[in-house]
């Protein structure tokens, strides 16, 4: 396949980049539909290239194998979050903002991206909802809870989870990149204090009220329920028993498909044992899922032929990259490896990017966890990090922004949070680059 056949992901990146800009209304009332007809779009042209029955396949593919286990991950997660209400009258101070997004890294390699981004965002923007500045503290939340903080873990962020499941072992990336980690979210709460201190100084004292109710934590279940995804998901990667269900070419492992099914019954235990003032309180509602499930669905779909290049390798349309990040000797690049893993994640979904690379540096775990451990930390800080470049790098960052938009707040747009969230990370990037802060990264 030639570039042509990834004009209509293009198209739907840059639909949702400039539809919430341009024409608002119409794309709060008809994002689905504009999502459905990129990825029609994509599969005609497919079918044209090679045939339905290729088509269907490569189409089932990415659904079942892919898509559909993604968004039953960030289903559960959302609605076992979504019952845990912190109430209380939190104060929207940089101190409180600061603890909060410290918190929200903690805890993102615990109970992933999501869950820290769910539990937290809703008592972030109660806190702040009466700040005339406040944009800022959501897009660093998303920054940090929403990506950054989940590198320690496979559970943190689906990249990770994919080397797992591939071999890697579940400490790895704890024992490897903590350093890395450590410092850039050091540096970007640095970063937001100073902000943060500097935009509450100059807004009305009228937003500094006093505190009047003690902050309580409700739909407790919720935190066991939450260990219960962490657990299910753990039992899934260990227990293999070898029996699958092929369909169409995609083999559906059994551990896989109980594993699923074990997150939509979490998610429906929450739903029946916490109390619907409690999702109350939390103004929940389906939106922010229903979006991310629609667009990302459109995303899983428009990106096949795209996949398909970069599996082609040296002779795919691009080939240029694979000689990118190899050396003339034919040793791995590792300062490339992380740019290209990272901005690809960006645009891309994170989780087949970083196997992309994964398998292009040899595929085979105790290698790239041994000699080649510099190649194998660069793909993971790529694809976690870098996931926070747009909205679009990982599923909780269009979450958070579209519960966010519907609480109030005036959240950048697509091309403003990269604005934002560039200028803030490209800096800390280069100085993973070029400063010996820790044996990683290698421009040799």
């Amino acid at each position: 396949m030639s570039w042509p056949f990834a004009l209509p992901f293009a198209g739907l990146l840059l639909s949702i980049a400039v539809g919430p800009l341009l024409v608002p209304k119409f794309w709060h009332y008809h994002y689905g539909k504009i999502a459905a007809v990129w990825s029609a779009l994509t599969l005609a042209l497919l079918a044209w290239s090679a045939g339905a029955a290729s088509t269907l396949a490569a189409f089932v593919h990415a659904l079942l194998g892919e898509y559909f286990s993604f968004i039953v991950l960030l289903f559960a997660l959302y609605t076992v979050a979504g019952g845990i209400l912190v109430s209380g009258d939190l104060r929207g101070t940089p101190w409180t903002n600061t603890g909060i997004l410290a918190l929200g890294t903690a805890i993102a390699s615990i109970v992933g991206t999501t869950g820290a981004a769910m539990i937290l965002v809703r008592p972030l923007i109660r806190a702040n909802l009466s700040r005339p500045h406040n944009a800022h503290v959501v897009v660093f939340f998303i920054i940090l809870a929403g990506n950054v903080g989940g590198a320690l873990s496979p559970l943190g962020d689906p990249p990770l989870f994919v080397g797992f499941l591939h071999g890697v072992d579940f400490f790895w990336t704890t024992r490897n990149i903590w350093l890395q980690t450590a410092i850039v979210s050091g540096l970007l709460l640095a970063v937001f204090a100073i902000l943060d201190v500097w935009r509450f100084g100059a807004e009305p004292q009228v937003t500094k009220s006093a505190v009047s109710r003690p902050i309580r934590i409700r739909g407790l279940v919720n935190i066991a329920l939450i260990a219960a995804i962490i657990a299910n998901a753990l039992i899934s990667a260990i227990w293999r028993p070898g029996i699958a269900i092929d369909i169409l070419g995609t083999r559906l492992e059994l551990q896989n498909v109980v594993r699923d099914a074990g997150l939509l019954a979490i998610a429906g235990l929450s739903l029946w044992l916490t109390p619907d003032e409690h999702r109350e309180a939390n103004d929940f509602n389906w939106e922010p899922i229903r979006e991310v499930a629609k667009l990302f669905a459109a995303i899983f779909t428009a990106i096949i032929p795209v996949i398909a290049m970069l599996h082609a390798g040296r002779d795919g349309a691009f080939a240029w990259l694979f000689s990118a990040v190899t050396a003339s000797s034919g040793s791995p690049q590792e300062v490339a490896y992380f740019w290209f893993t990272g901005l690809m994640s960006a645009f891309l979904d994170n989780a087949p990017t970083y196997l992309l690379f994964f398998e292009l540096a040899g595929g085979d775990p105790k290698v790239l966890m041994g000699e080649l451990s510099g190649t194998l930390a660069a793909i993971s800080m790529g694809a976690v990090y870098m996931g926070a470049l747009t909205y679009i790098g990982n599923a909780p960052n269009l979450m958070v922004a579209a519960i966010a938009t519907e609480r109030g707040i005036r959240m950048p747009g697509f091309f403003g949070y990269m604005l934002w969230a560039g200028a803030v990370l490209i800096p800390l990037f280069l100085l993973l680059t070029f400063l010996p802060i820790a044996p990683v990264l290698s421009l040799e």
